[in-house]
C-alpha cells in the first residue's frame, strides 16, 4: 500500500503531489525528487527556509543542502552548500545514481552539478525579495531568524520501495560552509527497506550529535511503532539534554506498512497521506511533555 508524509504544514502540496505519483505507479524515489523540486523551486516556500528564496548566509549566499536515500542497502546521496541550483535534491539524487561518493560539498558539489547538467543562477536569482529584505535587516542589525524548516518527504511506492528526501537552505545567516542535519545519514534522515524510513527537522546543529532517525529505524526494527520509536527518542534527547536545554526537533516516521508517527519538542505540523483511505491529513502534533 503506497502512503506519504511531509514535514510542516507547507509540505501539503509536496504530499499531494507524491499521492498522484505514487497512485499511478511511480516509484518512491522519482516521486520524492519530483514532489520536492516544486517546493524547493517556489519563491513562496522559500521563507520556509527552503531552495530558491531561502535565506542566504552571513555572506549573502543562498547555500542548500539536501539528501536522498533509498531503503536499498546503500543508496544514498547528498550535497552541502551548493550554490545557484534551486532544486538541490536532484543533484543529491545524481550523486546517488552517478557518483563513486556519497556526500558532495561546495563548489565541488557545483562542479559536479554542471557536469549532469544542471543551469547554475546567479545568487541574485535565488533571493525573492523577501529574502533579500531580511538580508539587509541583518546587515544593519546582525540580529538573526528563528527558523528550522526543513522539508523532509517519506515515500512507499506500490512495489514496496521507501524512499526519503530532505532539503534545506539552512539555518539563516549562517556562516559560509555550515552544514546541518539534514544532508547526513542517520541525522537528518535514514531509511531502511526491512523497516521504513525517517526524517527530522530543528536545529541542526545540536540534532546531528544524537542521530535521532537512525535511533528511530532502530526501535522500529525492535517492533515499536512509528509513533512509540519517533516519541522514545525524543524523550531519551530530552533527558540527556535536560528539559530546560531541550532544542527544537521533529521526527516523522513511516514503516513498510504506510503507518506514521512523529513526536517533536514544539508543536508540530505534518502532512499525511495513504492509498487506503486517499486523503491527505494535516496532523498537529503537540510537544512533547516528560
Amino acid at each position: 500500500m503506497a502512503a506519504a508524509v511531509g514535514t510542516w504544514a507547507f509540505s501539503m502540496p509536496a504530499v499531494r503531489k507524491l499521492s498522484l505519483l505514487l497512485k499511478k505507479g511511480a516509484g518512491a524515489t522519482d516521486s520524492v525528487q519530483e514532489a520536492m523540486a516544486e517546493i524547493e523551486n517556489s519563491e513562496e516556500t522559500g521563507q520556509y527556509i527552503i531552495g530558491r528564496g531561502g535565506y542566504p548566509n552571513k555572506d549573502g549566499l543562498v547555500q542548500c543542502d539536501a539528501a536522498v536515500m533509498e531503503g536499498l542497502p546503500g543508496r544514498f546521496g547528498a550535497v552541502a552548500a551548493l550554490h545557484g541550483i534551486s532544486t538541490p535534491l536532484a543533484v543529491a539524487r545524481k550523486v546517488m545514481d552517478k557518483s563513486s561518493h556519497s556526500l558532495l560539498v561546495g563548489e565541488g558539489a557545483m562542479a559536479f552539478a554542471k557536469e549532469e547538467g544542471f543551469v547554475v543562477e546567479e545568487n541574485e536569482q535565488m533571493l525573492t525579495q523577501h529574502s533579500a529584505d531580511a538580508y539587509q535587516e541583518y546587515l544593519g542589525n546582525k540580529a538573526s531568524l528563528t527558523g528550522h524548516d526543513t522539508l523532509g518527504l517519506i515515500a512507499l511506492d506500490v512495489h514496496g520501495n521507501i524512499t526519503v528526501g530532505v532539503s534545506t537552505s539552512g539555518s539563516p545567516f549562517k556562516y559560509p560552509g555550515r552544514v546541518g542535519d539534514s544532508p547526513l545519514p542517520g541525522c537528518g534522515l535514514y531509511a531502511d527497506h526491512q523497516v521504513g524510513a525517517a526524517a527530522a527537522t530543528g536545529e541542526g546543529d545540536k540534532i546531528m550529535c544524537f542521530c535521532p532517525c537512525f535511533h528511530v529505524i532502530l526501535l522500529m526494527k525492535q517492533g515499536l511503532s512509528p509513533k512509540e520509536a519517533c516519541e522514545s527518542v525524543l524523550k531519551h534527547i530530552t533527558y540527556q539534554m535536560g528539559h530546560e536545554n531541550m532544542f527544537e526537533l521533529g521526527i516523522v516516521a513511516m514503516n513498510m506498512k504506510g503507518e506514521t508517527g512523529a513526536a517533536s519538542s514544539i508543536q508540530f505540523t505534518y502532512c499525511v497521506w495513504s492509498q487506503e483511505n486517499d486523503s491527505i491529513e494535516q496532523l498537529i502534533q503537540p510537544s512533547f511533555q516528560p
